[in-house]
Formats: structure tokens, sequence, C-alpha cells
């Protein structure tokens, strides 16, 4: 499948799927949605020391990498699980440029051991942050019941992989989430919703990223 690399909104860059019509990131701004809906309305809800994080579509670790600074800053031990069955190439994702946005010296070393680590292997990536990078799909991901905080659901959109939205998918994520765990997703659409809470899902909606009315989140009850 071909796949092109493109300037979003913002300045940062992502992903382009022609034959699907699909973006890895919102085209009004990779970064500015990650940190809209990942960061400010997911991450920033977990006060706790040590946590676990899950995402639904690891691909370009950009949101791996805001989670890092972001809970570096904030002393938070943090377990990364990334799960992704098609990794972009070391070409793509170094033509990301991602560390530029980070703000931070380090931050294109991180990002280069982020894809260097290997798979199915957790690595330690600083003495507070272990990545688990799963290539595989969901349904042969390896995790515990009741151990993950927050979920990031950044799959492809129900138009062009609907099978990653059903609720089965979100029954087998809500068996990983502790109670009164998160799940996060850029997609608003009524019928995710609808499907959220047929498996138990406490659902909001909330305003979305630039270029997008609204988002979801959900809590475990």
């Amino acid at each position: 499948m071909e796949r092109q690399i493109v300037t979003t909104a913002d300045g940062s860059k992502t992903i382009f799927l022609p034959e699907w019509n699909e973006h890895y990131h919102s085209s009004h701004g990779a970064l500015q949605e990650a940190q809209h809906v990942f960061i400010r309305h997911g991450l920033h809800l977990l006060t706790s020391d040590y946590i676990t994080v899950l995402e639904m579509g690891f691909g370009t670790g950009l949101n791996a990498l805001l989670t890092f600074f972001s809970s570096e800053k904030r002393n938070q031990y943090v377990h990364y699980i990334g799960i992704e069955a098609f990794p972009p190439s070391e070409e793509e994702i170094a033509a990301m440029d991602y560390a530029s946005f980070a703000s931070d010296p380090t931050s294109g070393a991180i990002y280069e051991h982020m894809h260097a680590t290997s798979w199915n292997t957790p690595a330690p990536i600083s003495e507070h942050f272990v990545l688990e990078k799963q290539l595989c799909d969901l349904q042969n991901a390896t995790v515990a019941p009741e151990t993950v905080d927050l979920v990031y659901f950044d799959a492809f959109g129900p138009r062009v992989q609907p099978e990653l939205w059903t609720p089965e998918v979100f029954q087998r994520i809500y068996d990983w989430l502790v109670p009164g765990g998160i799940l996060v997703t850029y997609c608003a659409k009524g019928q995710v919703k609808r499907d959220l809470k047929s498996v138990g899902f406490l659902v909001e909606s909330l305003p979305g990223p630039p270029g997008k009315r609204e988002m979801t989140r959900a809590f475990k009850r």
C-alpha cells in the first residue's frame, strides 16, 4: 500500500494512505491532536506514581514520545505498551522529525531509542519509563486483566478498519483496564459511543482538537 509523508496544519508531519484516504494523525495538526486527546484529556488525569499506558496503534511513536516527556516532568513511572501490526519503515520514522517539537535536547536520542528497541520485549527508555512494543494485532496482544490505567485508542478510523471498533474489541480493552481506568480516542462517532456503553463504559464527549468538534473519553465503572 502506498504511503506518503505529508505536513499537517501545525507543521508536524504524518503518514497518508491514498488508497484509504486516511492519515495516521489529523491533517489539522498531528502534534496538536496528540497533545489534546491523549496527553491533556488522558495522561494528565492520572496522578499515581506508577501507571500503565496501552496504545492501540503505536505507529510513528508520537504519543509515546509525548508521554515520555510529560511523565518525566511529573516523576511518574510508566509502563508503556504499544500494539502495532504494521509498523512504519525506518525511513518514514526518521522523516517524521517529531523530536524537533519536543523542546528537549535529548528528544532525538529518546525517539531513536524507542524505535530501536526490540519488539515483544520490555525495554527501559529511562529510569522511569519502560517501553513494551508488541508486534501483533489487538486480538493477539498479551495484556493481563485489570493492569492498564489508560488506553490511547489511536487505531485507524471505523470507516477503514471497522473491525477494530466493535463491542468485542471494547470488551477486551474493558477487561484489561483497572476499575476507574480510562480510554481516550479522537473518534466521536455515535455508534462507537454506543458500543463503548454496551460493554460497561461510562462515556463522555469532550471538545475535540483543531478541526474536530468532539472527542471521546470513557471510564471503566
